[in-house]
């Protein structure tokens, strides 16, 4: 055995081919949109969350 397909209509294999096609766009999508998310979480992590500061700085003012 060769490991090669008998000769037959090509619809089957154009239908395997589309699917391959279709699943890697799905999947370079879904990559993309997943580091859009992380980016949007980091930019949101260094901006800081104003409350969160001022209760750090009161208790520090507290403390001293």
């Amino acid at each position: 055995m060769t490991g090669e397909e008998a000769a037959g209509p090509a619809g089957p294999k154009l239908l395997r081919l589309l699917v391959f096609v279709g699943g890697g766009f799905i999947c370079t999508a879904a990559i993309n949109k997943w580091r859009q998310l992380e980016q949007k979480a980091i930019l949101q992590k260094q901006q800081g969350n104003p409350l969160t500061d001022n209760s750090a700085n009161t208790v520090q003012k507290a403390v001293e």
